[in-house]
């Protein structure tokens, strides 16, 4: 998989009040897992309250990027037609969630991604801008989403710097998110007080739930 991306260059030394932080970043829609545990069924198309998931993902990314790109394996016409640039990992391996940010690293033309997976339609409108004020005054490459539970790593910010190196990790053979992360001294950030934006689908019944949660949203 040829992932070089010569040309732009992250700061450092970067304040987010002197910067527009959407004109920073990408958005990129992980969507190109197998979804095991749902019976194999594309996650990012199955309905709900009416909408395919993904289109509730793209709406609440939409605001705070540049472009929202949607990483996919398969389906690409039906995900082309939600007004996104659609790309795959390049294979055929589906080689799990870094392949599909070194994708959105190449692909961007902004200095950071911002990753969210496709089956999480709660994300809220301060997502991007929370993960990038840690990148911005702590200078890590990437920052992660921690819920006060548990470290929700698909609900990131990187550099696009990264991508050689992600490049070389994936090439070995290397899969597991937390390590890679680990290697380049990565910053959690903490959403506990809005723990329910990182509730997904791996489950039937958790279809029915967030229904519900978006049903009560759209009343109140």
């Amino acid at each position: 998989m040829p992932f070089r991306r010569p040309g732009l260059r992250t700061s450092n030394n970067l304040n987010p009040t002197d910067v527009r932080v959407r004109d920073q970043v990408t958005g990129v829609i992980l969507a190109g897992g197998k979804a095991r545990r749902m019976g194999g069924v594309d996650k990012g198309l199955v309905p709900i309250n009416g909408r395919p998931m993904i289109s509730w993902v793209i709406d609440a990314l939409r605001p705070q990027v540049a472009d929202v790109l949607v990483n996919a394996n398969r389906n690409h016409g039906r995900y082309g037609e939600f007004g996104c640039p659609v790309m795959d990992d390049g294979d055929s391996e589906f080689r799990g969630p870094l392949a599909g940010m070194a994708s959105g690293m190449h692909a961007a033309r902004t200095p950071y991604i911002a990753v969210v997976p496709c089956d999480s339609p709660l994300i809220g409108g301060e997502l991007v801008q929370r993960l990038f004020e840690v990148v911005a005054t702590s200078g890590a490459p990437v920052a992660a989403a921690h819920d006060g539970e548990r470290l929700q790593p698909v609900f990131a910010l990187l550099s696009c710097e990264l991508l050689d190196d992600l490049a070389g990790y994936l090439d070995a053979g290397e899969r597991k998110i937390d390590r890679w992360y680990a290697r380049h001294g990565y910053e959690t950030v903490d959403f506990s007080d809005v723990a329910e934006w990182f509730a997904n689908i791996n489950a039937p019944d958790d279809k029915h739930a967030l229904e519900e949660v978006l049903a009560k949203h759209a009343r109140s």
